[in-house]
């Protein structure tokens, strides 16, 4: 490793550090994630931080399941989550391990802090537990259990794991200190009874191993050498290495704590986001308003732009809450990049051009992307009635309005200056057609006598359009802080999904895969649902609107 590199953060400078001193010579980290829930974008960085770190130090980063509560976990979970690792672009390797591939070992251990006077099987019910635990500002007291001898816990620990007891009738717990000031460290739970089968092991077990009893021996036998979480498990560091100091494990890894991901205008736990799948306010883990990374791949996010956010956001010790907006930034700075334009009217409004040819067709060249002029020019069909947005025709238009209007003029896009002459009503005074005429001298820009059109708007030809289902997306809660609220189902955004179902496509989209993403020009970017959309049933999620208020907010902040 070069002398000269330079650590990007506080934890790339202990790396760093451990490996001028020969503390470590090889690095490994990890990824522990509980199969119980799909991966949100808080996971994300955790991911890009632990395979991120590997990477740069030509070490080894681990996946591993912390699967020892049975009853939440599945291996649905455990797929989904090694499909998200993928899909943001990491490999582990032969580096996959499971908790549940260590019970008989960590069984073991807890033998082994039994045998040393560390250990005792408690009685007392989990209500009394919390009660003889104390609080913050009060002292915990010993239960009645704690100096039962080593002998009789041996044997009732043996007695739990063949089944002879309830569920909850008893736990192992740590022999620690029940006045320490860390409520971690007063004499932990570190086995419970549980009779559920386990998604691996079946029903193999009926005692599972607590995360803080699990999570460093696992590390241990791993080689872990740097154990990486966010800053909620600071307070269990020291139960972390009282842990490898009380048993005979083959290493010492070190826990690092970095502050975890909070985004505005949503959740990211796991229990809140069942609740709502449950309780039917989103349509499942993968839909696209919920922050997993299943929901932001449906939803058109690619694995370029988290990368690019979690750079950005980089590793701090202190808690904040991102903007969402610099999420979209990121997908948007992207987007921009790779993803070729296209016309597509959303609510189409029907416009018959009087003077052009009935039967006629012209083919109009358009740039596919003008950020990327390798993407070339398609071809355009242009045709006597064509379909234009809605909200793109006024008729008492407000000052400053500069797009169509009655006797006004409007540049489409591409193509020629249009005039509106007449417009049709139903019986209800609802607007359901213009009629206009077109300068045949305007194609290319410009017009003959020099007059200024200054509104341009896009179309599609009414004979070629491609129908389709349109799904815009915004954001899920009205509050910026959902979380923080008991009530939060009551924020839950009303207008967070607008299905539109008669949207006109221009014809290339016709061949749209799922997956493929588009820059609907005027609209924003969208991308071909990768659940309902295929041939002949086209569905568009809108990724992002062309807006970009964060890059905006950043440019405001510079100028003062």
């Amino acid at each position: 490793m070069s002398e000269a590199m330079q650590p990007a953060n506080f934890i790339e400078a202990i790396i760093l550090e451990d490996l001028r001193t020969g503390k470590h010579t090889d690095i490994v980290t990890r990824f522990p994630p509980e199969p119980n829930g799909y991966l949100h974008i808080g996971h994300a960085k955790s991911i890009c931080l632990n395979f991120g770190l590997a990477e740069k130090f030509g070490g080894k980063c681990h996946l591993r399941f912390d699967d020892t509560d049975p009853e939440k976990e599945s291996v649905e979970y455990a797929e989904a989550i090694k499909r998200d690792v993928k899909w943001l672009g990491f490999d582990w390797g032969e580096g996959l391990y499971h908790a549940a591939d260590y019970f008989e070992q960590l069984y073991g251990y807890a033998v082994e802090l039994i045998k040393n006077g560390k250990a005792y099987v408690d009685d007392l019910s989990p209500e009394e537990i919390r009660e003889y635990r104390g609080t913050l500002t009060e002292p915990g007291r010993e239960s009645p259990y704690r100096n039962r001898s080593v002998e009789e816990n041996l044997d009732l620990f043996q007695r739990m794991r063949a089944g002879e007891f309830p569920d909850g009738s008893r736990v192992l717990r740590a022999k620690i200190d029940m006045t320490s000031p860390n409520m971690n460290m007063r004499d932990p739970v570190l086995y419970r009874i549980k009779r559920a089968d386990h998604y691996r092991t079946g029903d193999e077990w009926c005692i599972y191993p607590m995360y803080d009893f699990t999570h460093p021996i696992s590390d241990a036998l791993e080689g872990i050498t740097h154990s990486i979480c966010t800053l909620e498990f600071e307070d269990h560091r020291p139960l972390y290495d009282w842990v490898l100091e009380n048993v005979s494990v083959p290493c010492r890894p070190q826990q690092i704590e970095f502050a975890r991901l909070n985004l505005s205008y949503t959740i990211t736990s796991k229990r809140k986001l069942l609740r709502l799948i449950e309780e039917g306010y989103v349509a499942g883990w993968d839909d696209p308003r919920v922050p997993t990374l299943a929901g932001v791949r449906r939803r058109g996010y690619t694995p370029e732009a988290i990368r690019d956010f979690c750079e950005r956001v980089g590793v701090a010790k202190k808690n904040s809450t991102v903007d969402m907006a610099m999420l979209e930034h990121c997908v948007r700075e992207d987007l921009n990049q790779r993803a070729p334009r296209a016309m597509a009217v959303l609510r189409p409004l029907k416009v018959v051009i009087e003077n052009y040819p009935e039967g006629q067709v012209e083919e109009l060249e358009a740039i596919n992307n003008p950020e990327d002029p390798g993407m070339g020019t398609r071809k355009l069909p242009f045709s006597r009635e064509i379909f234009i947005e809605q909200e793109d025709f006024m008729e008492v238009p407000p000052k400053g309005y500069r797009r169509l209007a009655p006797g006004r003029e409007v540049r489409l896009r591409y193509g020629y200056v249009i005039k509106c002459e007449d417009v049709l009503k139903d019986e209800d005074g609802n607007v359901v057609e213009l009629r206009c005429t077109y300068d045949p001298a305007t194609l290319g820009g410009g017009t003959p006598d020099g007059r200024k059109v200054r509104g341009i708007i896009h179309w599609v030809s009414a004979a070629h359009a491609v129908p389709a289902e349109v799904r815009l997306y915004d954001r899920l809660f009205t509050i910026e802080n959902p979380g923080e609220v008991e009530d939060y189902l009551s924020y839950v955004n009303p207008e967070s999904l607008v299905v539109l179902k008669d949207c006109k496509l221009e014809p290339s989209l016709a061949k749209a895969e799922p997956g493929d993403f588009y820059q609907f020009e005027r609209q924003g970017y969208f991308c071909a649902d990768i659940v309902d959309s295929k041939p002949g049933e086209l569905v568009f999620n809108r990724t992002v609107a062309l807006k970009d208020s964060w890059a905006r907010m950043q440019q405001r902040q510079q100028k003062k």
